[in-house]
Formats: structure tokens, C-alpha cells, sequence
């Protein structure tokens, strides 16, 4: 288990891990509120290393009563997104593609599947995902498999720290849709992250 956390470490050091920045108000939090029109759905992210085909960070898209992203121990950051106890609120489309496309460069590419839910479902993923941070680094897939565990028709989720087994057994669940994303821009995340803050920033 020890060396299972270092290389889990190690990924979650090239996905970039990173200090938070002040906790969000709940007053600017709630300013920030989107919800996607359709249905409810959960997205799980898995940031793979294209070299090695190893996870290197994994979180979780709530579309609930608003639509949320649950970044354990995650780097994204954007001026617009408020951000309390590793969820990321305002998910708006713009922000969704920038943190897809902050993750996805030459290096590492992006698995993201998709399921409807039922909005009970949902529900209950949005106030886990409120209490389970702030986790800490290399606990991403860890702690987001053990929200995904305590949603009514994902019990048979096995609690593991590797983003890919977490991705194999979401993958295998009834309705999932599977996408993978790549781009081919500059390998340092921190520019990725900076160009889609500006991007953001202007919109």
C-alpha cells in the first residue's frame, strides 16, 4: 500500500496537486450557481498519462440542483469559479471546457464518462461531495470512489487509489458513455491552467 501511495504521489505531482487558495463565501458561492439543462448525470475525469497509460488525478461532475465538480486534491483554478472544500461550483459550459482542456496536453489525456442519474441520485452526490473534502494529495480516486460508493446503484464501486481501476469499474456500470479527449498544447499544466483563467476572464 505504501508504494502504491507514492506513485499516486508521484502522478499526482505531474497532474498537479496544488495549495488551495482562500476558501469561497457562501455568498459568491451561491452567486456562482449553474445547473445544465437535461438531466441529472454524473462525470467522472480521469487525467491519464499518455506515455505510460498510468491515472494521474481523478474527480467527479455533479449535475444536480446545480452542477458542481468535486476536485479532490486537484489544480484547477479559474478567477470566475468559486471554490470550497475541493468542489468547484459555477460549472458553466465555458468552465467545463476549460477544465477539461486545462488537463488534456501533450502528456496526459482526458477519460471523461458520462451517466444519467436520477435526480434522488444526484442529490445525494452533490451533499457528499460537499462533505467530503478538503482530501488530501493522492486521495483522489480513494475518496471519490468512496462518494460514488454511497450513491444508491453504485454500492458495487470498490474503494481503490488508482484513477484507472477506478475509471475500468465506472466504465462498467449500465448507461456510461465513454469519451477521451486529447489536446496537443504545452506540457505544464500551470500555463494550461493560467491560458484558461484568461480565456475565462474575457468571456
Amino acid at each position: 500500500m505504501f508504494r502504491v501511495l507514492i506513485v499516486c504521489a508521484l502522478a499526482l505531482g505531474v497532474a498537479g496537486c496544488t495549495d488551495r487558495g482562500p476558501e469561497a463565501d457562501p455568498a459568491t458561492i451561491a452567486a456562482a450557481a449553474y445547473r445544465a439543462p437535461g438531466p441529472a448525470t454524473l462525470t467522472l475525469y480521469t487525467m491519464v498519462n499518455n506515455r505510460t497509460g498510468s491515472g494521474a488525478h481523478t474527480s467527479l461532475m455533479i449535475n444536480a440542483r446545480e452542477r458542481i465538480v468535486f476536485d479532490p486534491a486537484g489544480s484547477f483554478y479559474a478567477d470566475v469559479v468559486p471554490e470550497k472544500d475541493d468542489v468547484l461550483y459555477g460549472i458553466t459550459p465555458a468552465v467545463e471546457k476549460a477544465y477539461r482542456g486545462s488537463h488534456a496536453r501533450s502528456t496526459h489525456h482526458v477519460i471523461v464518462q458520462n451517466v444519467e442519474v436520477t435526480p434522488q441520485q444526484a442529490e445525494i452526490a452533490y451533499q457528499l461531495a460537499k462533505q467530503m473534502g478538503p482530501v488530501p494529495g493522492a486521495y483522489c480516486a480513494n475518496y471519490t470512489a468512496r462518494l460514488l460508493q454511497q450513491v444508491p446503484g453504485f454500492e458495487q464501486i470498490d474503494v481503490v487509489f488508482q484513477p484507472v481501476k477506478l475509471a475500468d469499474q465506472f466504465g462498467s456500470l449500465p448507461g456510461v458513455v465513454t469519451e477521451k479527449y486529447y489536446e496537443n498544447d504545452d506540457a505544464d499544466l500551470q500555463k494550461g491552467l493560467a491560458e484558461n483563467n484568461a480565456r475565462l476572464n474575457q468571456t
